[in-house]
């Protein structure tokens, strides 16, 4: 194993509406084999606001945080806080957008602790919410992202987002759009896009994720892609 040169990829998955903790680990087993040394952490069963075997992060080169409305104790949210201090690069999907952050504030137990920066801070996004449920969104990229790494070989034309189109901008002014969802009727909305946080570290978030956005090609080469842009290797072909 000593000359196994892969990146440490930990995988962090909790949240039940999209079914990420079936879809993360099928996608990696397909797509990152070659690419990544792959660890997992799932949400406890028995305790909501827990991650075990969170430890594991000060290990890792880069984390996928697919995590919604969860609060940690102090000492495993550090974990999660050091990481991005150090500038580590990290990658966010869907629900992530919330991942630590609570709708009503305070109404927790004292050990327990919110990160509602994540979002803005972290991830250079800003979501208030999501449109209904039903109409599939139709994916764009503005001028500034096409050329972008991440986008080779995704057709945006034949990729729909199939979850609600969620409400993200306006983004961080380090943030730069690579793709972008429009719904019948209602302003486009940013759907994926890059951040650089203020430790210098590389982002990577998308608001696709839903269950049948996985079962599309384009969806698979996105991640694989962003994945790969922010560990620092070379996109594949």
């Amino acid at each position: 194993f000593k000359n196994d040169k892969r990146p440490s990829l930990l995988i962090i998955m909790a949240e039940q509406e999209y079914k990420t903790n079936q879809t993360l680990p099928a996608f990696a087993a397909k797509h990152l084999g070659h690419l990544f040394k792959v660890d997992y952490v799932h949400a406890s069963e028995k305790e909501r606001n827990d991650l075990p075997g969170i430890e594991a992060i000060s290990e890792a080169d880069i984390i996928l945080v697919s995590v919604r409305r969860r609060l940690l104790p102090s000492p495993k949210m550090k974990l999660l806080l050091d990481f991005a201090a150090k500038g580590k690069p990290i990658v966010a999907i869907r629900t992530a957008s919330h991942a630590f952050a609570m709708r009503k504030k305070g109404e927790w137990k004292d050990d327990l602790v919110e990160w509602s920066g994540f979002d803005q801070k972290i991830i250079g996004g800003n979501y208030t919410g999501h449109h209904g449920n039903g109409p599939r969104v139709t994916l764009s990229s503005p001028a500034a992202g096409k050329a972008h790494p991440i986008l080779k070989g995704v057709d945006l034309g034949k990729l729909k987002g199939c979850g609600s189109l969620y409400k993200t901008t306006p983004l961080a002014k380090s943030a730069t759009e690579l793709v972008r969802g429009t719904i019948a009727g209602k302003a486009p909305e940013a759907i994926a896009w890059t951040n650089k946080t203020s430790s210098d570290g590389r982002v990577f978030y998308t608001s696709l994720g839903h269950v049948d956005d996985f079962a599309q090609p384009g969806m698979n080469i996105l991640l694989r892609n962003a994945l790969c842009w922010a560990a620092g290797l070379d996109v594949p072909e």
